[in-house]
């Protein structure tokens, strides 16, 4: 079921669904890593990089219909799905930088000794 919800909640949910997307993928990763003998402050920095643009696929959907509204943007002249899915696709991308930035913060692994 796919139901429209309004601009503004979309736009904050794309946020917070991508930040949680990374943290959460980051330090469940890093609890692997620690079990498996690596050291796990180090996994989670590199994870938190390999994981950015998945976090901003899960926060969009994951599906085609941001493609499907891009398409029906150009082609019958909607710019408004345009930039509604643009201005989702910023904001989901805010959400994983600031989910990096979180784990480079909490890490510090981008301090060289």
């Amino acid at each position: 079921m796919n139901e429209k919800i309004a601009f503004l909640p979309a736009f904050i949910q794309s946020y917070f669904i991508a930040v949680g997307v990374l943290l959460g993928g980051a330090m469940i990763g890093a609890l692997g890593a620690f079990l498996s003998g690596e050291q796990p402050l180090t996994a989670m920095y590199r994870f938190a990089g390999d994981l950015r643009i998945w976090a901003v696929v899960a926060a969009i959907g994951g599906t085609f219909d941001t493609f499907y509204m891009v398409e029906r943007g150009f082609f019958f002249g909607e710019t408004r799905d345009i930039v509604r899915q643009f201005l989702l696709i910023l904001a989901a991308m805010g959400g994983a930088q600031t989910g990096v930035t979180i784990i480079t913060w909490l890490t510090q692994e981008h301090i060289s000794s």
